[in-house]
């Protein structure tokens, strides 16, 4: 398949890219820095550089790349987990607003499926959480996948040394798992250790 990973420079695209290439299939991985183009071919990935909130510059890429699938791996957190509060509204306009261009642009382009991750335990109330309800709401109302990930540890995630609270999953195992759900029907994927 031919698949447009979103947040492929992030954690767990970074682990995604390889995997789906040894899978056979061609990646175009989505980043917003030009920096980062290398990093991405390296991993085996054809660069796109757009920003997901840039939506006529999205829809474009995604018509030129004609993917199979899209697979909505974006976030929008801080590399220091102590900040992690700073970043509420971003994550959650990424979550939102990012996710939506995303629809939007696979509407205007054939309409491929549409995986998206989210997370498998409860966040309190506020801004990341409804931003959560509204991505899972508009992914499956589009016949799409959620992925529920529980939390990420492992090398390159905030839990690096330590394993944090269940649901969690090794980022290794996220990544494989997440390549086997490619398949799967309208619904929520969840994928934990």
């Amino acid at each position: 398949m031919k698949i447009f990973l979103a947040g492929a420079t992030g954690v767990i695209g970074q682990r995604l890219v390889p995997r789906l290439v040894a899978a056979g299939h061609v990646v175009g991985g989505l980043t917003r820095s030009a920096g980062k183009t290398e990093l991405l071919s390296e991993l085996g990935a054809e660069p796109i550089v757009c920003d997901v909130f840039d939506r006529s510059a999205l829809v474009e890429a995604v018509q030129e790349f004609k993917p199979d699938l899209i697979l909505n791996e974006l976030t929008d957190l801080p590399d220091d987990v102590t900040r992690i509060g700073e970043f509420t509204a971003l994550n959650a306009r990424i979550r939102t607003e990012g996710n939506q261009n995303l629809i939007d642009a696979a509407r205007q382009s054939g309409s491929p499926k549409i995986l998206a991750q989210s997370v498998a335990w409860q966040l309190p109330d506020g801004p990341d959480k409804l931003a959560v309800h509204e991505l899972e709401r508009v992914v499956l109302a589009e016949g799409g996948v959620v992925l529920s990930y529980g939390q990420f540890y492992g090398p390159g995630t905030y839990n690096e040394a330590d394993v944090p609270a269940e649901p969690r999953v090794h980022i290794d195992r996220a990544a494989d798992l997440t390549v086997e759900a490619l398949g799967s029907a309208t619904g929520v994927v969840v994928i934990t250790d």
